[in-house]
């Protein structure tokens, strides 16, 4: 047998196969119209966990914070706690965690992180997640949200009232005298 004929044959083999499985598949509305139907049973309503149960779950999802060092307090202390207004009109709102202290909780749309402060060397203020998944980066005039998994934006151009009325001061002021004429 020639490569050719081998490949006809293994079509033919395919289209008898195709046409069998339509014709198949005609015939079973047929039949299904004429078994009887089923009665349904009625659904059963799932009962409402009580409030022990559901403070259960909520504590077991709860994560585990390790105390916070003297530098994460003073990490905390340096980031602006409040409102922010981002691009495109969002918002992000920055607050102490009452449970945890020295961890912040951030708050955009629907999703909240509970965020540990870090100091950088650059002057930066890193707030990392402590599941790793978003990282708020604050700087002297704007902060940024970004996703830690994928290295995105979540949202940029996030400016609190201290930054800007530090950006508003450093327009404001005389430039600093230049070191060579």
């Amino acid at each position: 047998m020639t490569p050719t004929t081998r490949i006809a044959c293994a079509l033919a083999a395919c289209l008898a196969l195709g046409h069998a499985a339509l014709a198949a598949d005609a015939a079973s509305p047929a039949a299904d119209a004429a078994a009887p139907k089923k009665a349904k049973a009625p659904k059963k309503k799932a009962a409402k966990p009580s409030k022990e149960v559901l403070d259960q779950v909520v504590a077991q999802k709860l994560v585990q914070l390790p105390p916070a060092s003297d530098e994460q307090f003073e990490a905390a202390r340096r980031a602006h706690i409040g409102r922010y207004v981002c691009e495109f009109g969002q918002t992000i709102v920055l607050d102490g965690n009452d449970t945890n202290p020295g961890y912040l909780n951030l708050r955009y749309k629907s999703q909240v992180w509970i965020l540990k402060p870090v100091l950088s060397s650059t002057g930066a203020l890193r707030l990392e997640d402590v599941k790793g998944q978003a990282l708020l980066l604050q700087i002297a005039f704007k902060s940024m949200l970004l996703n830690t998994k994928t290295g995105q934006r979540i949202v940029d151009q996030c400016v609190h009232e201290v930054q800007k009325a530090a950006e508003e001061a450093a327009k404001n002021s005389p430039p600093p005298p230049a070191l060579i004429n």
